[in-house]
């Protein structure tokens, strides 16, 4: 089953790109970040007619998620974290599908740092430990998929002296992160490829992405189970070279 996860920067303005990429690289399960439209804006229909189930959590100008499948139906089964009543960012979308429970996450970039944006980014980095905690200990298959906006190592970021006051490298990120991992997730790219360079991301300007001068954000956390059937990790470098594509490359995972 190949599981994958692509932040599309806007998914009805780069809706012919996302439908290009589901046609040729046909993932099993999609999860999608920063969909930047409401609920009833979201294209159901051409996703649809390309053979795909999809739940949506969308939200007007910014944020939201999706998960398709075309693997059997997606039986949404939270939508937001808990913690917080007055969170209205549309952010995380949990869903049974095939299975598997698949969360598709985007996590806060929380820049300026410091300030009140980094604040509530560690907040819901704090809620989201809370959730996966809750996932590991029912004992069902999961996988959190998504952009977390963190490069967890120096290994996950180029020039990392440039990024030192950034919110998506900052000490306590990186330590939210570790600690989210070591309740016993399995960080799928770094368990196949433990000593690659691996970029996700890459900004549009100074030409980034040929000079490869990208970041890691986008990351695949398994239950252990899951963690024994991973035999393959991936990114769709290709796609970011498209014209008018996201500044995300969409990635994904193989599961046996």
């Amino acid at each position: 089953m190949k599981i994958a996860s692509y932040n599309v920067n806007g998914v009805n303005g780069r809706l012919p790109v996302l439908l290009r990429w589901l046609e040729d690289y046909a993932p099993d399960i999609a999860c999608l970040q920063e969909l930047k439209a409401p609920d009833e804006k979201f294209p159901e229909k051409p996703i649809r007619d390309l053979g795909y189930d999809v739940v949506w959590h969308g939200q007007k100008s910014w944020n939201g998620v999706a998960i398709l499948s075309r693997v059997g139906e997606v039986h949404e089964s939270r939508r937001g974290l808990p913690g917080d009543p007055d969170d209205s960012h549309s952010r995380y979308l949990e869903a049974a599908v095939n299975g598997l429970v698949i969360a598709s996450i985007y996590l806060p970039n929380g820049n300026p740092r410091p300030g009140p944006k980094f604040d509530y980014k560690l907040r819901w980095f704090e809620r989201l430990t809370a959730r996966a905690a809750d996932l590991l200990a029912c004992g069902a298959p999961v996988v959190l998929a998504g952009d977390f906006n963190v490069m967890p190592t120096e290994q996950d970021v180029y020039a990392p002296e440039r990024w030192v006051d950034d919110a998506l490298f900052a000490p306590e990120v990186r330590a939210a992160w570790f600690r989210l991992v070591e309740q016993g997730w399995t960080d799928a790219f770094r368990a196949l490829h433990p000593d690659q360079t691996i970029y996700t991301f890459w900004k549009y300007f100074r030409n980034a992405f040929a000079r490869n001068s990208g970041l890691r954000i986008d990351h695949f956390l398994l239950t252990p189970d899951l963690a024994k059937r991973l035999k393959r990790a991936e990114v769709d470098l290709a796609v970011r070279g498209w014209d008018k594509t996201s500044d995300h490359a969409p990635v994904w995972i193989e599961i046996d």
